[in-house]
């Protein structure tokens, strides 16, 4: 294990794994190159892992073909029990795990540790609904014959999921892969590769089979191809920009892939003049500030009804004030930093154009004194429509809020986006409930609900934000063909 983990001392130092896991081996590249991680929070190296080739991830593919068919030819129940027992040892080690990804992610160690639990939840799920993969059969317009539907693994499935929930975003793809009988190669963020070598060998120790879990690490340009073009990977599960997840499609058109996109978000947050301002405000918090604004479903942007704005505003500062900045591995921290120097610029670029657009800061708005990649939470008021924060999603912690008027005025406002992932609003009438909810474009409501995830709901958006769901009894369809079988010559 690398001695440069921040200091802190893991319970299980195996954990820590700076190799690839490809065919139950820990290799490094045939090249011996490597690439370092850096810890967000302080900037230091935390460690290297292997830059892999096309060549690697070919080696990876291979592996998981090669195993898929015995994996298949298990039992429901069998699959299950390794999935169980994988989730068993996350919870046993769920400090080492939470320390990793605080490390590796910059998150505090308290959702770092409620991200480990949210994904062996996955995990959990999908153990009971590999049981649970039930066909039918249908009554024949023929006499003599039996017309009976099975579904069966699609086959290699390839998995490749984003820095920002560094081991959830993987379980919730792989979990539903593995239960259904397929096999996978999962290639994590660069900024965040050692959440899912973490689980690899917590893959190995459940005793999957060799080439069931396989997870590369290495340029994005050299692996992605690599999976997109082989006939052997049936099945891409995604989440990430909505631009790479156009390329990717187009990439895997040739070999006519079933794939699942989770892609961009722009989330409206709706504040009617009937809402309880309290539980507004506590769902905004947790919307927009969990992992510092740095969620696809994140609060994007806050309309509040001309009437309750002005109140809604101030006790939103009020409860922005009590957050605390710092290191995620730092006692009662609950803001961490920005992903890189990247983020914070995209963040700093967007309030300096709101602003340029009327906008005001009610609180925040810069740079932390401590420099690097800690940003304020940051509350800006009366922002135009007209401003970029209102059709590009942020990924900071800045809260921008809109006024509108009317319902109709509200819904138009929420809409215009390209993207449909998720939508939240309070309020408590009930005819205005469901009429709101029913008008909005989007594939997750959260009604008087900020915190909307879970394993037993399905998840995944409309229009530009994706293809598909995950979790829930929808999640594990993505990962099966239907056959139809007509049995004919039956009759005496």
């Amino acid at each position: 294990m690398s001695n440069r983990l921040s200091g802190y001392k893991l319970r299980r130092p195996e954990l820590f794994r700076e190799a690839n896991y490809i065919g139950g081996q820990w290799v490094q590249a045939d090249s011996s190159r490597t690439y370092d991680v850096t810890n967000p929070a302080t900037g230091e190296v935390i460690g290297t892992v292997p830059a892999m080739s096309a060549v690697e991830t070919n080696r990876a593919i291979d592996a998981a073909y090669r195993a898929q068919k015995a994996w298949a030819a298990l039992t429901a129940e069998q699959r299950a029990n390794h999935l169980w027992k994988l989730a068993e040892l996350m919870h046993e080690n769920l400090e080492d795990l939470a320390a990793i990804m605080t490390i590796e992610q910059g998150k505090p160690l308290s959702e770092s540790r409620g991200e480990v639990v949210y994904s062996a939840s996955f995990i959990e799920w999908f153990a009971e609904e590999a049981r649970r993969i039930y066909g039918d059969t249908i009554p024949s317009p023929v006499p003599g014959r039996r017309l009976i539907v099975q579904k069966q693994p699609v086959g290699v499935f390839a998995a490749i999921t984003p820095w920002n929930f560094p081991s959830a975003m993987i379980t919730r793809k792989a979990g539903p892969g593995w239960a259904a009988g397929c096999t996978g190669v999962i290639r994590p963020a660069s900024q965040t590769p050692y959440s899912a070598l973490a689980l690899a060998v917590m893959a190995e120790e459940a005793g999957f089979p060799a080439g069931v879990c396989n997870v590369i690490t290495g340029p994005s340009s050299e692996t992605g191809p690599a999976i997109t073009s082989s006939p052997k990977v049936r099945k891409l599960t995604f989440t990430g920009s909505t631009a790479v997840g156009a390329k990717l499609l187009a990439e895997c058109a040739p070999t006519i892939k079933k794939t699942s996109m989770e892609l961009g978000g722009n989330a409206p947050f709706i504040v009617f003049d009937d809402a309880d301002l309290d539980e507004a405000v506590k769902g905004a918090m947790g919307s927009k500030f969990r992992n510092t604004g740095q969620t696809c479903v994140c609060a994007n942007r806050i309309l509040v009804q001309d009437k309750v704005h002005d109140a809604f505003a101030e006790k939103l500062a009020a409860a922005v004030a009590r957050l605390k900045l710092g290191d995620g591995m730092e006692e009662g921290v609950t803001l961490g930093p920005l992903i890189d120097e990247a983020a914070v610029k995209k963040v700093e670029t967007h309030v300096e154009d709101a602003v340029k657009h009327g906008a005001k800061i009610v609180s925040g708005g810069k740079r932390d004194q401590r420099g690097g990649n800690f940003y304020l939470p940051t509350i800006l008021s009366d922002v135009s429509p007209a401003a970029e924060i209102f059709s590009d999603e942020t990924f900071g912690p800045v809260a921008p809020l809109f006024r509108f008027r009317t319902e109709e005025e509200a819904i138009e406002m929420a809409n215009d986006t390209p993207f449909g992932l998720a939508a939240y609003f309070y309020a408590r009438d009930v005819g205005r409930i469901f009429r709101v909810a029913e008008a909005l474009e989007f594939g997750i409501v959260g009604i008087n609900e900020g915190l909307i995830s879970t394993a037993v709901a399905p998840f995944g958006g409309m229009k530009q934000s994706g293809i598909g769901r995950e979790g829930s009894k929808y999640g594990i369809e993505e990962f099966l063909e239907v056959k139809y079988m007509a049995i004919g010559g039956l009759t005496n």
